[in-house]
């Protein structure tokens, strides 16, 4: 190779390393004035929104879908092609079925990540942290605050124009112009209830003995309510009330406090830890409304000289006739149950809050939430029921409008068969059973299905539909009723094992859901006032009873069956 060449490959390699200094040199430039400018921001397209939140929304707003629409239409299909009747204001209806929807898809998001993390991070660290009298003080406030922020219980406050003053005067006296002691006896009741669920779990208390010991005081309250004409219009109220507290809010609340309290009492290892406080908070609000109707009975002996300015306080406050009442409402009812447990976080275990943000949107997003379902309830689900009770008499009775469309039994057959459809579609669309029928299954090892304890539950609740309006049709007493009933269930619970009394008493109270509630409720109402009695009230109490009773027959065969296997084993 010649020099030449020698010196211009040289030269070439001393070019090629000068360009790759420069090259460096350019990057590392460039990457320290990129350093010193802001990042820019990518830009969400609504495309990209849709595929974010669509995913996350529809399976939630499904939900409820499934839940509320097939009974709207299921009330008015049943109107127009059975009673031949239109469905009044219907844009309005569903604009309020869907004001419930999107309120309970948000009110639900909102006590997962507002209110639960509270409630459990409580649960687990309290029990160790306090002093047993501590940890019943807060299960008291809880349940008494949680109460106030169920959506059912809104529906309380619609139903006192539907009961007739002059027939069932302190039953109307309650509810127009003292319903702050209504609310405030449930409350207390349930507040009691969680106290008793607690105290279970420190001593061991077998949930059998607990039910008996609750339910004979509770009847023995109801026979001396029902023997007082004056108390007896109120007991189908008292024992509605107890269906109305076991709502998504108390419920989820209350057993995250129970589990704690269960694990720090040794008992975690049990599998019915978390059954029994439900079926408590059922009975106890029945006992307290009674005893508040005792004493307004002796408060106000003659309640003729209040009845014609009981609508004077009526009328509402200038910012709740606003639209923004219904969000003042929910402030009102979430805020307390927010401030409870922000106060036991922050004080009595010492925790900071973790993931504010996170709490933040859950509160806004209930608040938000319950709001529109207020916003439904008073648009959408009570008139829709109001509508279907008041029509359903033209299939029996003759109206103003002529004769009844059928014959007098088939149109009481008819009305049975629609109110034990109604009980029984909602009962199997209800996300709660769901939730407890798999449960239950894995529980009992396969033993009692999830299916089969819906269809069981299910049943009894479509057999307490019918038979609750089968005694606002003929106007029967309600005391029998609860008594031959409840008589029933306290003889299969004398006879059931643990397992399936807490099971059975619980199912009663997971049915009533917060579409349920005020649906059947403003249903029971308007067909009261269609029929002439005195108040529309005893419904959901049936409701309640049919899945005791019904669940623990079913209990009886699955345990006769498991005997019969044993012996043919041998």
């Amino acid at each position: 190779m010649t020099e030449k060449v020698l010196q211009r490959r040289l030269r070439y390699g001393e070019f090629l390393s000068a360009v790759r200094v420069k090259q460096r040199r350019v990057s590392y430039k460039e990457v320290h004035a990129d350093a010193g400018r802001k990042p820019r921001m990518q830009r969400l397209r609504l495309v990209d929104l849709h595929r974010l939140l669509t995913p996350y929304v529809s399976l939630r707003f499904m939900e409820q879908l499934r839940a509320v629409v097939p009974l709207a239409l299921f009330l008015a299909l049943f109107q127009i092609a059975a009673l031949r009747a239109d469905v009044l204001q219907g844009e309005l209806i569903a604009f309020g079925m869907l004001a419930v929807m999107l309120g309970l898809m948000f009110f639900m998001d909102g006590v997962k990540y507002g209110l639960m993390p509270f409630s459990e991070n409580i649960g687990f660290n309290l029990p160790n942290r306090a002093t047993p009298a501590v940890v019943l003080g807060f299960a008291f406030l809880l349940g008494g605050i949680a109460t106030l922020a169920e959506p059912a219980i809104g529906a309380l406050r619609a139903a006192g124009s539907s009961v007739d003053p002059i027939r069932a005067p302190w039953l109307h006296l309650l509810l127009t112009r003292y319903p702050d002691r209504l609310v405030m006896a449930v409350g207390l009741g349930v507040g009691l209830a969680v106290v008793v669920g607690m105290l279970r779990f420190f001593f061991a208390w077998r949930m059998k003995t607990l039910v008996i010991a609750t339910l004979i005081p509770c009847l023995a309250l109801t026979a001396y309510a029902g023997f007082d004409p004056r108390l007896a219009p109120i007991i189908g109220l008292a024992w509605d009330c107890g269906a109305i507290t076991t709502g998504p809010v108390t419920v989820p609340l209350v057993l995250a406090l129970g589990i704690g309290v269960a694990a720090a009492a040794g008992q975690e290892d049990n599998p019915l830890a978390g059954f029994g406080i439900v079926t408590l908070a059922s009975l106890f609000p029945a006992i307290a409304v009674m005893l508040v109707a005792i004493g307004l009975v002796a408060e106000v002996p003659d309640p003729a000289l209040l009845l014609p300015i009981v609508g004077a306080g009526d009328t509402l406050p200038w910012w709740e006739q606003t639209p923004a009442g219904e969000l003042i409402a929910a402030l009102r009812a979430i805020g307390p149950l927010i401030l409870l447990l922000w106060l036991v976080q922050r004080f009595l275990l010492g925790d900071a809050i973790k993931q504010r943000n996170l709490i933040g949107y859950g509160v806004v997003v209930a608040v938000l939430g319950m709001a529109l379902f207020n916003l439904g309830l008073t648009v959408g689900l009570i008139p829709l029921g109001n509508q279907a009770g008041a029509t359903v008499p033209a299939a029996f009775s003759a109206g103003s409008n002529g004769a009844a469309l059928y014959p007098y039994p088939v149109g009481i057959g008819l009305t049975l068969i629609f109110a034990a459809t109604l009980g029984y579609g909602a009962t199997v669309a209800e996300p709660a059973l769901n939730a407890m029928g798999t449960t239950v299954e894995n529980l009992t090892d396969g033993a009692f299905p999830r299916r089969l304890l819906i269809q069981t539950v299910a049943v009894g609740v479509a057999l307490g539909i019918a038979l609750g309006v089968s005694k606002i049709i003929f106007q029967w007493s309600m005391l029998p009723l609860l008594l031959c009933a409840y008589t029933v269930a306290l003889g299969c619970t004398l006879l059931s094992s643990e397992e399936y009394v807490s099971l059975a008493w619980d199912s009663a109270g997971v049915t009533t859901g917060p579409v349920t509630v005020p649906l059947v409720l403003a249903l029971g109402l308007g067909l009261g006032r269609a029929v002439g009695a005195a108040e529309g009230f005893g419904i959901l109490a049936m409701a309640s009873v049919g899945p005791i009773v019904s669940v623990q027959l079913v209990g009886f065969w699955i345990r006769r069956s498991a005997a019969l296997a044993a012996r043919q084993e041998r």
